[in-house]
């Protein structure tokens, strides 16, 4: 069904049922749910460590063991999206998965190869995000934090993250603290 489609719909039915079409939605759909609550209470920074705290379970749980599943933390990161937050809170969550991941390999030691591949790659995304949105200074302490991190481990890792911030930041590389 398009756009079109559902504006017709709705254009057809009157007020009432419309209201009971949104409240069947809101019960049936976690999405819609999270969406209207959000709507009718926009507020940003909780759903920013809401999401956060997604991502940090993924790396370092309170209980039980790591998974560090990229596609959630990916998925949290595209259902923040959807609620259009500012560009910096979407940068700092963005940012936050990396810094997750680079973390947690300093912690525990070299990973996989295709672990640092989705680093690196959502490393990449962020840094496109950041520079696109003129926000790398506001981030540049937690960048540096995460090249730190990255420069000890294997897998040519450590070459990749200083390579992927250059390419988006070639005139403050050489500045870097």
């Amino acid at each position: 069904m398009s756009k079109s489609n559902v504006k017709r719909l709705l254009s057809a039915m009157s007020r009432e049922e419309i209201i009971e079409m949104v409240l069947e939605l809101y019960d049936v759909r976690k999405e819609a749910k999270e969406y209207l609550d959000y709507y009718v209470n926009p507020n940003e920074k909780a759903k920013l460590e809401e999401y956060k705290t997604v991502i940090k379970n993924e790396f370092f749980p309170k209980r039980g063991e790591e998974k560090c599943r990229f596609s959630v933390c990916r998925k949290a990161i595209a259902d923040y999206r959807k609620l259009h937050p500012s560009p910096e809170n979407l940068a700092d969550l963005m940012l936050f998965l990396v810094e997750q991941a680079t973390k947690f390999t300093a912690t525990y030691g070299d990973m996989w190869g295709q672990y640092y591949t989705s680093v690196e790659n959502n490393f990449d995304a962020a840094m496109k995000f950041i520079s696109k949105n003129n926000l790398v200074r506001n981030f540049l302490p937690r960048i540096n934090q995460v090249l730190e991190w990255s420069s000890q481990c294997g897998w040519g890792f450590g070459d990749s993250m200083p390579r992927i911030f250059y390419a988006y930041c070639k005139e403050m590389y050489d500045g870097r603290d």
